[in-house]
């Protein structure tokens, strides 16, 4: 059995991917959103999903980076891919102080080492640059991400229930939250 080496915060780089830049992490973004979503995080997607699906889904967002209402950061290091984040930018005249974290995400093999959190603080500072101050996200009751987002200050809104479904019609609760800049 080939042992991974650790994977150390020292190694690891954020970085900002334009519309055009995609397609040099669409591989790696293509497989560990697939594994992902089908080890149980479904990211808006029913399990199983096909690495067909999480390639329509990347290129999906194209129009969206183009146009500057999404931005997408990946964690990597010499390796590859180690997990992304996205921020979409509220376009009304009266929420351009407002921002929504979607689609965070950290490859099995690489959590536990900070990656995600790293993530989140990279995705503070880009909608700061932006100009957003209030940031918004979901997730469902019951995993862990709430306990995550809870210790980077994230205060809970409240709940919603059956906010999502799977395959078999069960639904889940999500959790609203926010966080002031």
């Amino acid at each position: 059995m080939i042992q991974t080496p650790p994977i150390t915060l020292t190694s690891t780089r954020i970085r900002t991917i334009s519309a055009g830049e995609l397609e040099s992490v669409l591989p790696d973004l293509v497989q560990i959103f697939r594994d992902v979503v089908n080890g149980g995080i479904p990211l808006g997607f029913l399990a199983p999903i096909t690495l067909q699906t999480s390639h329509d889904y990347w290129l999906s967002v194209i129009p969206e980076l183009e146009a500057g209402t999404r931005l997408l950061l990946v964690a990597y290091n010499d390796g590859g891919v180690l997990g992304s984040g996205q921020l979409a930018l509220a376009q009304r005249q009266n929420s351009r102080h407002r921002a929504e974290v979607q689609k965070l995400f950290v490859a099995r093999a690489a959590r536990g080492q900070g990656i995600g959190k790293l993530l989140m603080h990279a995705l503070h500072d880009l909608a700061l640059e932006h100009g957003r101050t209030l940031i918004q996200l979901n997730t469902r009751v019951g995993f862990d991400a709430v306990g995550f987002y809870k210790a980077l200050g994230y205060k809970e809104v409240g709940v919603i229930p059956g906010w999502t479904m799977d395959a078999q019609g069960r639904r889940f609760d999500h959790i609203e939250m926010y966080k002031e800049l």
